[in-house]
């Protein structure tokens, strides 16, 4: 299961330099979080989690291995993208393709980097690149719900939800609200949504990157972000891709010695990751043995076989019970085979919705 985020913004904000950081960090760090180039703007990292290193020594795995998230490095947005203007046609592509947006704001001064312009208003660019997304939605939408309708009206039932559906993110978009706000909660009818593909429909991170001076506490341009962010329901991290760069082939002891001098516990970096996955609604559950421990990613709410099917199709196929130990036990308790001594190992069937942490062995047969 492969999960993006697409990473936007302005020219200038510091989109390329926060994700050649982002990627080069991870290449620089132990094997445990691999980054790997799919294409030249495209890189998958290890999502950092300490779990799994616990439940690795308590097995003693040859081979750590985490799940990962991918990042896009989407080209730079000017207005009138949704006409095609610049490269709109290609950066509203490459966002449809994506499951979730982070979105780089500049919140810092600098008179040798020129912003497109010519002020420092994170919160106005913020909308520049919203109302390119809305106008391009507003536009398919306009086309497609009376069309939907006028069928629905014939009695076509297919196009009856689809009208439901997608008439009051229609209804938004002419509000200048984005669609998300409209996401429905019915298993049907958000599988209609998203066939939409709407850009507004996407979860949205906000990245404020800062000097050096504010990456621990930020500025006054950061907590207008987060003001925003809050009233939209979503999530804002700050960054200083200027110190996450200067981090990059460092020793982990030398760079926990410099995240200490700046006043940081850690990397912007690892918090925009968690902050992605967290976005997207994932989960983690593991697998561990003598010759791994590996960290796998589902959804939240995802039963037994989906996790058995992330591990390989045969598995959800002829998925028969889930060997479960949750992670506190398996920590606690210092292993499988003193969690099954102690009752703690539970046979789940094909209903048990899998917890995050869950250490998990499948049983099943093809």
């Amino acid at each position: 299961m492969g999960f993006r985020c697409g990473i936007v913004g302005l020219p200038n904000v510091g989109k390329s330099t926060l994700f050649n950081a982002l990627t080069e960090t991870q290449a620089a760090q132990a094997a445990n979080y691999p980054f790997c180039t799919i294409e030249p703007n495209v890189g998958n990292v290890g999502v950092p989690d300490p779990r799994l290193d616990k439940l690795a020594a308590i097995a003693g795995s040859a081979k750590i291995i985490p799940t990962q998230l991918g990042f896009v490095d989407i080209a730079g947005l000017v207005r009138g993208a949704s006409k095609g203007e610049g490269l709109g046609n290609q950066f509203l592509g490459n966002i449809r393709e994506v499951d979730a947006i982070v979105h780089v704001l500049r919140c810092f001064e600098n008179d040798d980097i020129q912003h497109v312009d010519n002020k420092i208003d994170p919160v106005s660019d913020a909308e520049t690149v919203e109302t390119e997304l809305m106008l391009s939605d507003l536009e398919s939408l306009e086309k497609r719900v009376p069309a939907a309708q006028k069928k629905a009206a014939q009695g076509d039932k297919d196009n009856k939800l689809i009208a439901a559906v997608l008439a009051p993110a229609l209804d938004l978009l002419r509000e200048g609200k984005p669609a998300r706000l409209a996401r429905p909660s019915d298993e049907e009818e958000l599988r209609v949504f998203n066939q939409a593909q709407l850009l507004t429909a996407k979860p949205v991170l906000y990245v404020c990157n800062v000097d050096e001076d504010s990456a621990a506490e930020g500025n006054e341009f950061t907590a207008k972000v987060f003001e925003k962010a809050k009233a939209e329901g979503a999530n804002a991290v700050i960054v200083s891709a200027a110190i996450e760069s200067e981090l990059v082939g460092m020793e982990p002891d030398e760079r926990l010695v410099f995240l200490e001098e700046m006043g940081l516990h850690e990397t912007g970096l690892a918090r925009v990751i968690r902050s992605g996955y967290d976005l997207l609604h994932l989960i983690t559950f593991f697998t561990v043995g003598p010759k791994e421990a590996r960290a796998w990613t589902i959804h939240t709410g995802d039963k037994a076989p989906d996790a058995a099917g992330e591990i390989h199709s045969d598995m959800q196929r002829g998925f028969i019970r889930a060997e479960t130990i949750a992670y506190d036990d398996y920590v606690t308790l210092g292993g499988e085979g003193p969690a099954k001594e102690a009752g703690k190992l539970r046979q789940e069937g094909k209903e048990y919705v899998v917890q995050d942490g869950d250490v998990l062995h499948f049983k099943f047969n093809v």
